[in-house]
């Protein structure tokens, strides 16, 4: 047997990545998602836009993971927040993102330990132990990243900047195909 025989067949589309994603163990999605490389036109019919808000746009929602389109318009941003437990990867599809990693100190405050930028084909991970996070997108445009959750995230805890506390949020999606 050659090694090629154990290296898992990189998806070359949305349909195949599903698919990989839905056969494959929560173990192998790190390497599912950083493998397959997209062009911007493979998410047109789950892209929605609003100039007021980033649109979450849900791709597949199932009991082992949820695949969300997140669109941008210059300067989105989400609020700090965890991922109620859950593992997160992020892949940037067009634009830049900023994302600034919190943590809580004795007093429930939250101070920034890391800020990187991330680009086209770019992934990022984060889970509820490393702390909080925010991403905005720093692009002069138009952005997308496709996030990838095991398991689907129902709710979050979100900071409230007024109140200085973290609040309950239910997520919903602004479209579902």
């Amino acid at each position: 047997m050659n090694s090629s025989e154990h290296t898992p067949k990189v998806p070359q589309s949305l349909d195949e990545l599903i698919t990989a994603l839905t056969e494959g163990e929560r173990t192998t999605f790190s390497h599912i998602i950083q493998s397959i490389k997209f062009k911007p036109n493979a998410f047109d019919k789950y892209s929605s836009w609003s100039n007021e808000c980033y649109t979450r746009n849900c791709i597949i929602n199932n009991e082992n993971f949820e695949l969300i389109l997140i669109c941008w318009c210059e300067g989105h941003a989400t609020p700090i927040h965890d991922h109620g437990g859950e593992e997160c990867w992020v892949k940037v599809i067009d634009g830049e993102f900023r994302e600034v990693i919190y943590k809580e100190n004795e007093e429930g405050e939250l101070y920034a330990i890391k800020s990187t930028v991330s680009k086209p084909n770019e992934v990022t991970y984060m889970k509820d132990f490393m702390g909080f996070h925010s991403l905005e997108n720093v692009s002069k445009q138009r952005s997308m990243s496709l996030h990838l959750y095991a398991k689907p995230i129902r709710e979050c805890r979100a900071y409230d900047e007024k109140t200085k506390t973290f609040i309950s949020r239910f997520l919903t999606y602004n479209t579902t195909v």
